[in-house]
């Protein structure tokens, strides 16, 4: 994640629908490693260079376990590390919740890590936070980065008394974005001139989809366009104009996911949804 953040080899930027899920693929995977039995999983290392993307930006976090504890005089103390590990030299999951405080505010701003929650704190007073936005990732909608600041904030407290006790209560606060984030990515209006698979286009609806559903015909198609179909008491295939063997439809989670990393990588702009009569 650190060579995309840093744009290396020219990469492009990741988008703020892809941050946002990072950011709660990251808490998901930490709130599963705190709850382990017999014993909770500290990662002890987190950091940018640790959470892997493969080629559909889907974030995993490496190194589990810190090799070696730093010391406040190791000049290869990182920015992420919790500053009451290097005082005590005890590695808790509080350190694991300062740590991911640093990288969504790294997320959020693609400031540099070193002294990022000060930058962010002294914007909050003087009410600039949303100049602080990383504008590479797009038009990220403020209240949702404001929210994920403040958060990030939270998390890295110098004092883990003052931090969130448990990474569950983080995730309250990250999953309801991340969900908004992920149904905001594909545009629904087809942009003809460009050269996305025409797989991702609904037959009925001729629009890019934002829940492809697989119908009993084998064909995908928009949530609400097939359901539309369906209610307005059609018993046939859109697409074969034979009858349906059944009238479920079944989310196409691999296709979604397809459909918004690809809007991602190409930074698609979202145009507004259409309203259609019934």
């Amino acid at each position: 994640m650190e060579d995309r953040l840093a744009r290396r080899d020219d990469t492009p930027p990741l988008a703020w629908q892809a941050r946002t899920r990072i950011i709660g693929e990251v808490c998901s995977a930490l709130v599963f490693l705190h709850s382990c039995e017999p014993r909770p999983v500290t990662h002890g290392d987190l950091n940018p260079d640790n959470i892997l993307l493969d080629a559909n930006l889907v974030s995993k976090i490496g190194d589990y376990g810190a090799s070696r504890l730093p010391t406040m005089t190791d000049p290869g103390s990182s920015p992420y590390t919790d500053p009451e590990l290097l005082i005590t030299g005890e590695l808790t999951a509080d350190s694991d919740v300062y740590s991911f405080g640093v990288i969504v505010l790294r997320l959020v701003t693609g400031q540099p890590a070193l002294g990022i929650a000060r930058k962010v704190e002294e914007a909050l007073e003087k009410g600039e936070m949303e100049a602080l936005v990383d504008r590479s990732a797009g038009e990220w909608p403020f209240a949702q980065a404001e929210k994920l600041m403040l958060l990030g904030l939270q998390c890295a407290e110098l004092s883990s008394r003052r931090r969130p006790a448990r990474m569950s209560q983080v995730w309250r606060v990250v999953e309801p974005l991340a969900k908004a984030a992920s149904m905001s990515v594909a545009p629904v209006s087809l942009v003809r001139e460009s050269h996305m698979p025409s797989y991702f286009i609904c037959p009925i609806s001729q629009e890019v989809m934002r829940n492809p559903h697989t119908a009993a015909d084998g064909y995908t198609y928009e949530a609400e366009a097939i359901k539309g179909w369906l209610d307005s008491g059609h018993e046939t295939s859109p697409m074969t104009k034979m009858p349906l063997a059944h009238r479920h439809v079944t989310p196409s989670y691999a296709l979604r996911s397809a459909i918004q990393n690809y809007m991602q990588q190409h930074q698609q702009k979202m145009p507004p949804r259409s309203v259609r009569s019934t």
